[in-house]
């Protein structure tokens, strides 16, 4: 992979994506315009929002703003469990598209398996696959998907994820995760991929430490001058995982952008691999939440 500019990835059905994206979650819609402004002008060419995020309407109106054409941004969102269903999914996917204000959106994954449900999130799927057939969207995927909840969905669909979008950072590299995905032609795209930012708190353990802090990754930074954050997105940039981090700090939007130009050598890469604890920082997906279904999407 060439050092100086930010991969592009292929998915399994040709539609390319920049493996980099600027992610959105727990971002107050009043700042969301703001900081999505300033992630495209410093080179994001990827916004990651989900329905279940509040602030669709105002990624939307900050990708307008930006001047850029829209082809020039790939747009990615996600379907709330409470919108699961082929019909309500289908209609999901009209709220999505009017508060973004586009016809089409790039990739548009389910954002939970909802294991208890399983029937209502294959019914998802389905409509996920309409969608697609029709032009609608460019590609479909999950999120949170554990592999047994891959299979079960392959099993009863017909077209295979293009990305399976999970928690995945060095000290929670999910490895089973990766390689089932990795077998069907998925790609894994790692959410809170920087690790340690956000506790969300009640889910994992709130007292462990921040892999921001952690010695070994502090020591790679050292030797390349740079930051923490930085070496952990080139992990993932290096072994062909897409990355969503997020800040609504413009010199972090950019600093997390700026992951070009060094690379890791194997044995750095090797020593980050081996930071892995096995601990979830958030909540357990094979574990259904009735609270999940509590949260109703708005109309456009």
């Amino acid at each position: 992979m060439p050092t100086d500019q930010i991969p592009t990835l292929t998915l399994n059905n040709e539609v390319t994506m920049p493996a980099l994206g600027y992610g959105v979650f727990q971002t107050p819609p009043e700042e969301t315009v703001a900081a999505v402004r300033t992630a495209l002008e410093v080179g994001y060419r990827h916004v990651d929002t989900a329905a279940a995020y509040g602030n669709e309407r105002e990624v939307g109106r900050a990708i307008r703003e930006s001047g850029l054409d829209r082809d020039e941004v790939f747009v990615e969102t996600k379907v709330w469990v409470s919108d699961f269903g082929y019909d309500q999914t289908l209609h999901a996917f009209d709220k999505a598209a009017g508060k973004l204000g586009l016809d089409r959106l790039d990739l548009l994954i389910l954002h939970q398996p909802a294991p208890a449900r399983f029937d209502t999130t294959i019914d998802a799927y389905r409509a996920l696959e309409t969608l697609l057939a029709d032009g609608k969207v460019r590609a479909i995927g999950v999120s949170n998907f554990m592999p047994g909840h891959l299979a079960r969905l392959l099993d009863a669909t017909s077209v295979v994820p293009a990305v399976n979008q999970v928690e995945l950072h060095p000290y929670f590299q999910q490895p089973a995760v990766q390689a089932a995905d990795a077998e069907r032609g998925v790609l894994t795209q790692a959410w809170s991929p920087i690790g340690g930012i956000t506790f969300y708190p009640g889910w994992g353990d709130d007292t462990r430490r921040s892999t921001l802090e952690d010695p070994t990754i502090a020591s790679i930074a050292a030797t390349h001058a740079r930051t923490p954050a930085q070496v952990m997105l080139r992990w993932h940039l290096q072994q062909g995982r897409s990355a969503i981090p997020k800040s609504v700090t413009p010199s972090r939007i950019a600093e997390n952008f700026d992951v070009a130009g060094f690379e890791l050598t194997a044995d750095e890469l090797a020593s980050i691999d081996a930071l892995d604890t096995g601990v979830r920082g958030g909540p357990d997906p094979e574990v259904d939440r009735a609270r999940f279904y509590e949260l109703e999407i708005p109309e456009a």
